[in-house]
């Protein structure tokens, strides 16, 4: 179940969106931004996976300060939701990272066909150390891999590759490529070592639903992780 955490000052809009994403099986969170629970407390213990985000709140933190505080963190999804139209608040918006940008008064359904763009093309990186794809989650810290709360057993070669598909999501990479960047220039042995570590990685990622995500043979090309 995606985490959404609806930042908005506005209890009607807040509550508007909140009956929608869970409506479509979103868990949501909502902060007015005046309470008793910071913002960015609440987006550290939390952990959402996507954040809706208004520009204008009631304190003297504008919604631009907690987007540049969550972009210091790293690249979880974030879509403005503002009264501001013009041109120059959407483009500081962009500037300071956001992931998308809806002016009110909106449609909910275009809110959410927006939400599920955003995190269709998305690599949800926690932190600087950890990477979520949907519930595949891959901690570089500990180095180590868990789909759910499933613990999964890599070899250090097939955890290198997937944490450089995983880097680069819905990239397709040709089989020499792999082999410089993560058997290295000197490696002597052939491309097939790479299909080799595919497969096992595959093996591995059963748990991995295919609504979320693949490892994709493009035949003729190389392979890629799909997101979807």
């Amino acid at each position: 179940m995606k985490r959404v955490l609806i930042v908005e000052d506005e209890l009607p809009i807040a509550s508007l969106l909140q009956a929608y994403l869970e409506k479509e099986g979103y868990e949501v969170m909502w902060n007015s931004g005046e309470g008793e629970i910071d913002v960015m407390e609440q987006f550290l213990s939390w952990k959402p996976d996507l954040v809706l985000l208004d520009l204008m709140l009631p304190n003297d933190q504008t919604g631009i300060d907690i987007l540049h505080q969550i972009r210091q963190l790293g690249s979880c999804p974030v879509i403005i939701l503002t009264a501001r139209g013009a041109v120059p608040e959407r483009l500081q918006g962009f500037d300071k990272g956001a992931d998308d940008y809806i002016a009110k008064p909106f449609d909910p359904q275009e809110v959410m066909a927006r939400i599920q763009a955003v995190l269709r093309r998305s690599v949800y990186m926690i932190d600087s150390n950890i990477m979520r794809l949907g519930s595949l989650v891959i901690d570089a810290s500990t180095r180590t891999v868990t789909v759910g709360t499933e613990q999964i057993s890599l070899l250090p070669r097939e955890y290198q590759l997937l944490t450089f598909l995983a880097e680069h999501p819905n990239q397709c990479f040709e089989r020499d490529h792999l082999l410089n960047q993560v058997w290295g220039i000197d490696f002597e042995g052939g491309d097939r070592s790479v299909d080799t570590s595919i497969k096992r990685l595959r093996k591995s990622l059963q748990q991995w639903p295919a609504s979320e995500g693949e490892i994709e043979t493009i035949r003729g090309m190389g392979y890629s992780i799909r997101v979807y």
